[in-house]
């Protein structure tokens, strides 16, 4: 039996409920490991190997809870299965940035906070206590300050770091040399979901350009109701959102499309919505003899299935980094699994080097 390996979450929220209930679903449901698990395994580790180990929040109502109880406490809305008891108690994080003014009245942070200095201590004693190796980030969009606060701690204790929002961590070149010189991998920046509006664009994209048409004008517009399209109403909060996910399309391109025709990003928050996410895509380009032709497209999604389908990657893969004792981005998987790697691919080459890297024929 392999070795079960030990992860702290950062934000109890939608996304980590949709990780832990997807988890406990596929355990009790093992005749379902085709559908829906990019890989059964990676390496020696099932999906089923993941601990959750220690768990970080802000929400009043979360902290000082069990992890089993936490992750249905509002706003959280994903409820698929029932948990056994989970023996992990939420422990207070500092808001920093991570509490936008459209979600404050929803999430309801812990009234006079812990100074940070002291909370900095005691979230390292508690990482160090239940034996954390890997910090997964589900911070809400906008959270500079928390992320970077956090990608220091994993640094700080020993623990691989992955970023699964739009904070340039794991895609810029002073956090690398950090992570490097600690010999800790890192997957980031801003997961990609499983079946979600980027991959659909950037898998369109690439079809028309490998068939030689031309893309002139491109749009995606994103709608959904749960807290994170709350809190990505505040555009201030979106600038790195929109590069990521604007980068993750055009890198696809043979030939770039100038800014004022492409756009790309979270448009509205509609809350009889839910989790559900709808994405529209169009493309509008040109083909042989400069025939104009179009595409339109309209996805309607479970958001949180779409990152907990990636998440259980990510975490494996970053268990195998450093089984390897391999430091810094960890250029597959974040290539494969992420909007904002340091370097984008072919979603078909990041795949198999992926492939390539669980066998061990690929460094990173």
């Amino acid at each position: 039996m392999s070795k079960k390996i030990k992860v702290g979450v950062i934000g109890v929220g939608n996304c980590f409920a949709g990780l832990v209930q997807g988890i406990e679903y596929y355990k009790r449901n093992k005749n379902k490991k085709i559908v829906g698990l990019m890989h059964w395994r990676v390496g020696p580790y099932n999906f089923d190997d993941v601990e959750f180990s220690s768990a970080f929040d802000v929400g009043k109502n979360k902290v000082g809870e069990r992890l089993d109880k936490a992750i249905f406490a509002s706003p959280n809305m994903v409820n698929w299965v029932k948990l056994p008891k989970i023996n992990v108690i939420v422990k207070e994080a500092p808001i920093l940035d991570g509490v936008g003014m459209y979600v404050a009245n929803k999430i309801n942070p812990v009234k006079n906070p812990i100074p940070l200095e002291r909370l900095e201590r005691e979230i390292e004693k508690e990482i160090k206590k239940t034996g954390t190796e890997i910090m997964i980030n589900y911070l809400p969009v906008g959270s500079q300050k928390a992320t970077e606060f956090w990608a220091a701690l994993a640094l700080k204790t020993k623990c691989a770091f992955i970023n699964c929002l739009p904070v340039f961590i794991a895609s810029d070149k002073t956090w690398i040399k950090k992570f490097e010189q600690k010999r800790l991998p890192i997957i980031g920046d801003d997961i990609k979901s499983q079946i979600g509006a980027t991959i659909v664009h950037r898998v369109l994209a690439r079809l028309c350009s490998e068939r030689g048409a031309r893309i002139d004008r491109t749009y995606q517009i994103n709608v959904g109701g749960n807290t994170d399209f709350l809190n990505m109403k505040e555009q201030e909060r979106l600038e790195s959102k929109k590069i990521s996910k604007t980068e993750a399309v055009i890198s696809q391109l043979n030939e770039k499309i100038s800014p004022e025709n492409i756009y790309i990003g979270p448009s509205d928050f509609i809350p009889f919505l839910g989790n559900k996410k709808l994405a529209f895509i169009r493309i509008e380009g040109r083909m042989f003899a400069d025939i104009p032709f179009s595409i339109e497209l309209r996805l309607d999604v479970d958001d949180k299935a779409n990152s907990a389908g990636i998440a259980i990657d990510a975490i494996r893969l970053a268990k195998l980094a450093l089984d390897r004792k391999i430091g810094g981005p960890l250029i597959s998987a974040s290539a494969y699994l992420m909007k904002h790697p340091l370097q984008q691919f072919t979603d078909e080459k990041a795949r198999e080097m992926v492939e390539e890297f669980i066998s061990g024929k690929r460094e990173r």
